[in-house]
């Protein structure tokens, strides 16, 4: 038997003592008390979670993502594999799952439930509602991921139906994803049995929903940050409010994790065990989690921290194993097998040429830094010989989606509000199909940037001048074989090239860029098939 002592918060009981925790094998043996609240000491909690995440956004597979995760004192995910199922299918959700196994780290993948995520993008592949049959009838499936596809709920879809009934049959979550969904079309979506949304941009929004039974999920990642807008929320709401990042980059998850949200939302005098209610405890209670919770015969999965404000992790263990120590982790894991789908040849810069008329107004997308949402305005374009090139001065920069699919004609239009002055970036991290997405002052240094990511098969790119930046994403074109320290190197190393020598002023300017192509939250998104208009769901006119 093993044992350890500290101030052990519980958080059910809302109460802190000191004592000692035994624990053997996996799971905790006993709590004993010794005395009230020690002073000084450290202090012992359920680990933390995050309620939604794509791991693939880290660009690192499930282990990599672990090795980091642990030393923040997160413990556990509610994962949604739908970024790689969109690029290989069935067989990109068990990757995730197999290599997940390989560390001791608590993965609860979702069955994905919108692959494509849209009939108005190409995707490397389909799941259709057999298939989520089939996956949510796994042992290795928690829910049904989120229902992104939510005018196919509003309108009775069969297809999506079938996918929702697939959960609600055997007793699994399903998970939602309503930008903006409010009144009698917000009601007729939660009644179909979705029972969270972590897309809520404004407090009006997220109380609605919580009126009618969802639960709110605070997201803060390294594109959308929402923690601003939602925390006020989580003092009367804390029973039903979690704590998620969606989508984080591995620069920031090298920074902190759902930790940082804790120390945060103290901070703001939110009461502690309401903060911990939801970071460690509503997660696994929603989604029938593996975690413990830190409870007689509960698995021994707890952190030490040094006090209940900033949330300094000393230490993190997971099934009584200790994974993680003063900011180093001790997971180890092995080599990264590869699977990936690319069938496209490189592109000259003529294939980036659009006809304009001068004059006119045109469509442009108006990139918002910290959302997932642009806007949207009509613009005049700058025309030279027929043909609309970019405004550096106007904040206007092209935009191209090119099929990786299949060959196929470029998307283009424009984009404003990036702060982009020199060269070219260029990703396969697009939401949700993973496209080859770029943007760029001209077409020349467009064309170099999407080449570099056709001849590494996906990654992400810049350039300038003579200078060529690349990190390869050879999992799916989405994650890195590498290690996640040296994947976030590589990453902070192109991501202040961008902002340093290519002048852009986001401060994501590839998560940003990634969910320019995204055609399911508003208000304007270029697809490999065009420009496409989320308010009235359907492709812009040229």
């Amino acid at each position: 038997m093993q044992t350890i002592s500290g101030n052990i918060t519980d958080i059910t009981n809302r109460n802190i003592f000191y004592g000692t925790i035994n624990y053997d094998n996996t799971r905790i043996i006993s709590i004993e008390k010794t005395s009230n609240e020690k002073s000084g000491e450290p202090y012992l909690l359920p680990g933390f979670i995050d309620a939604h995440i794509h791991i693939e956004s880290s660009m690192l597979v499930p282990s990599k993502f672990a090795e980091l995760a642990v030393i923040h004192g997160t413990t556990g995910t509610i994962s949604d594999p739908h970024e790689i199922a969109n690029v290989c299918g069935m067989e990109g959700v068990v990757y995730m799952i197999e290599n997940g196994k390989t560390v001791p780290f608590k993965f609860h993948f979702g069955a994905p439930s919108c692959v494509p995520a849209t009939i108005f993008e190409t995707a490397g592949a389909e799941l259709n509602a057999a298939d989520v049959e089939k996956l949510m009838a796994s042992p290795d499936i928690y829910y049904l991921s989120e229902m992104m596809n939510f005018p196919g709920v509003l309108f009775d879809d069969a297809e999506v139906l079938k996918k929702i009934a697939a959960a609600k049959k055997i007793g699994k979550p399903v998970d939602g994803h309503a930008p903006g969904l409010t009144g009698k079309d917000a009601e007729k979506y939660i009644h179909a049995g979705i029972s969270t949304d972590h897309e809520c941009v404004s407090e009006e929004e997220a109380l609605f929903k919580l009126q009618h039974g969802m639960k709110i999920l605070i997201r803060e990642g390294s594109a959308a940050k929402n923690f601003e807008a939602l925390i006020s929320l989580l003092d009367e709401h804390y029973e039903h409010m979690m704590f998620c990042s969606d989508d984080k980059h591995p620069d920031s998850l090298l920074e902190g994790h759902i930790n940082e949200l804790c120390r945060r939302a103290v901070e703001r005098n939110i009461d502690v065990f309401k903060v911990l209610q939801a970071a460690c405890i509503n997660p696994v209670e929603h989604y029938k989690m593996k975690n413990g919770k830190l409870r007689v015969d509960d698995p021994a999965d707890f952190i030490v921290v040094k006090d209940l404000k900033e949330f300094k992790v000393i230490q993190t263990y997971i099934d009584g194993v200790l994974v993680a120590e003063n900011g180093k982790s001790l997971i180890k894991s092995g080599e990264v097998t590869t699977i990936n789908t690319f069938n496209c040849s490189q592109k000259n810069k003529d294939n980036f040429k659009i006809a304009a008329t001068a004059g006119k107004k045109y469509p442009v997308i108006v990139a918002e830094d910290g959302q997932l949402i642009t806007g949207k305005e009509m613009l005049e374009l700058s025309v030279v010989a027929g043909y609309a090139e970019t405004d550096t001065a106007e904040d206007l920069v092209k935009i191209v989606v090119v099929n990786r699919y299949q060959e196929a004609k470029p998307a283009i239009a424009f984009v404003k509000n990036t702060g982009l002055k020199y060269g070219a970036l260029a990703s396969t991290v697009a939401h949700d199909s993973h496209n080859i997405v770029a943007i760029g002052t001209s077409d020349e240094d467009i064309s170099r940037a999407v080449n570099l990511l056709i001849e590494s098969q996906g990654g992400i790119s810049a350039v300038f001048e003579k200078q060529e930046e690349l990190l390869p994403l050879p999992v799916g074109g989405l994650m890195s074989a590498k290690d996640g320290y040296s994947t976030a190197a590589d990453y902070t190393r192109i991501d202040q090239f961008v902002k340093n020598e290519l002048r852009t002023t986001l401060s994501s300017p590839f998560m940003t860029l990634s969910f320019l192509a995204l055609p399911v939250i508003p208000h304007l998104k270029l697809t490999d098939k065009g420009l496409f208009d989320v308010d009235a769901f359907a492709f812009v006119e040229s």
